[in-house]
């Protein structure tokens, strides 16, 4: 039995068509896998978890006794990162179920922290 010649075309045609559409919607189109959309997801939870806490974090520093003297002494610290440190020493980022700091939300309250004293 032989084939009709246009088999062969047409095949390598939806093959081409095939690899052309899957580069281009993983590229262009925004295709991902699920591994990285779960990815994707967590990070954006995690931010979100953060973002909701960060008047947790507000309130505990002005809530704090020593609150006057521990801003000003943040006030003074011109690092990002050993703000986020100071936060997290002076338990402000630790929220009340939790026995540990948690450091991205520490830097995100310094963040608003650094913004207030700013304004």
């Amino acid at each position: 039995m032989q084939m009709p010649t246009w088999i062969k075309p047409a095949l390598l045609g939806a093959v081409a068509g095939g690899v052309a559409t899957m580069v281009l919607g993983f590229n262009q189109g925004g295709w991902v896998l699920g591994s990285t959309a779960e990815q994707m997801a967590k990070r954006q939870s995690a931010a979100a978890v953060v973002e909701a806490l960060v008047p947790v974090c507000v309130s505990q520093s002005k809530a704090d006794p020593d609150a006057t003297a521990k801003l000003a002494l943040f006030g003074a610290i011109t690092s990002s990162y050993d703000r986020r440190d100071f936060v997290m020493k002076a338990g402000w980022a630790t929220v009340p179920a939790a026995t540990s700091p948690d450091s991205d939300l520490a830097a995100a309250c310094a963040d608003v922290l650094s913004k207030a004293r700013q304004s």
